[in-house]
């Protein structure tokens, strides 16, 4: 009774604050998350074939399962939408229940995308009101401003994709960073016989084909290929930046400043304004506010702002809300352009 109390409270918090409730479907095509997530997660899931043959399963997540009836309902605008109900995912560690019941509220489709990060966040803040706790920390993060620095690092634009691309998995991008330090995917051999190969080719007939390509691409691709290999001095060094990158963490008021002196020291061609961030308060109620570099790798399909809030309750640390900013997922879902979307998730 105690918890149904609590869920009806917060609901009634959201919807104060201006966001219409909907219902979702319980089940979707298992398809649309495997697509997102990879393969590897389908263990994580509960699906099943239909009798029509389709792969169907239990929503895993209430975020991707919103965003799925904006698409499939053609929705057009801005919508500020809330639900709750139960997610069923899989855990790797026995001791976690496999039903998340939660609490969501979105904004999407909307222009105003600081506005409506700073009123998630101050919708996530009305909820915790309702909940009992000592103390806790609001962290926040931006996934945008990490792709931005790995725009700007010299290393060749492949490793540029696969950092961004893998920035949510922390133990392989770590590796991937041993192996920039290391230049230890580079086979020097392979790298002196390409070389050869391109020198020869650039005497043959350029419109020539080979293998259904004309030379003068191969060549292109030879090109970038010999390119490629970094030296070892300088995968250390752009190794060494990222890391760094990712030790910032300061009161949120501080943020821009940290930042900007970050990139100053590393001749970094950015700039970052306070106004960037949705709240510049170190404190609010019970909570300190801090930033975090390298906060917002839980999920894959975070595109910018992200935060979390952790509480402490009976000398315990809980995490109660999660969210940020997903640009891309109605796009990735099948939208033929991409829908602005922020929004968080209460877990009950």
């Amino acid at each position: 009774m105690k918890s149904k109390n609590l869920s009806e409270n917060i609901l009634r918090s959201v919807k104060s604050k201006g966001f219409k409730y909907i219902n979702l479907p319980s089940v979707i095509e298992a398809n649309h998350i495997v697509q997102r997530s990879g393969e590897n997660f389908r263990k994580f899931i509960f699906s099943f074939i239909d009798q029509n043959g389709s792969e169907l399963c239990l929503r895993p997540d209430l975020t991707i399962a919103s965003c799925l009836r904006y698409l499939e309902n053609n929705l057009k605008g801005k919508e500020k939408i809330f639900y709750n109900g139960q997610a069923y995912r899989k855990s790797q560690n026995k001791k976690d229940s496999i039903i998340r019941n939660q609490i969501g509220f979105e904004i999407i489709g909307s222009k105003n995308e600081k506005n409506d990060d700073k009123e998630i966040i101050n919708t996530s803040l009305k909820s915790l009101q309702n909940l009992k706790y000592s103390t806790g920390t609001l962290t926040i993060g931006n996934v945008e401003i990490f792709n931005l620095l790995i725009s700007k690092l010299d290393i060749p634009k492949r490793w540029k994709l696969r950092l961004s691309r893998h920035f949510w998995r922390e133990d392989y991008f770590n590796d991937l960073l041993k192996r920039l330090e290391t230049n230890s995917d580079v086979d020097p051999t392979i790298v002196e016989v390409d070389k050869k190969r391109y020198l020869k080719m650039l005497k043959d007939d350029q419109s020539k084909i080979v293998a259904g390509r004309s030379i003068s691409e191969i060549l292109k691709r030879f090109d970038n290929k010999i390119k490629d290999p970094r030296r070892a001095s300088k995968g250390k060094n752009v190794s060494k930046i990222i890391k760094d990158f990712l030790k910032i963490k300061c009161p949120i008021n501080k943020a821009a400043s940290e930042l900007n002196k970050f990139f100053k020291k590393y001749k970094i061609n950015l700039v970052v304004d306070q106004r960037y961030f949705p709240l510049s308060q170190n404190k609010i109620s019970k909570l300190n506010v801090i930033f975090s570099a390298s906060f917002g790798r839980q999920l894959e399909y975070y595109t910018g702002m992200v935060f979390k809030i952790d509480v402490k309750s009976s000398s315990k640390i809980k995490n109660v809300i999660n969210g940020g900013r997903y640009d891309h997922l109605i796009s990735d879902l099948g939208s033929k352009k991409e829908v602005s979307a922020v929004g968080a998730a209460l877990n009950l």
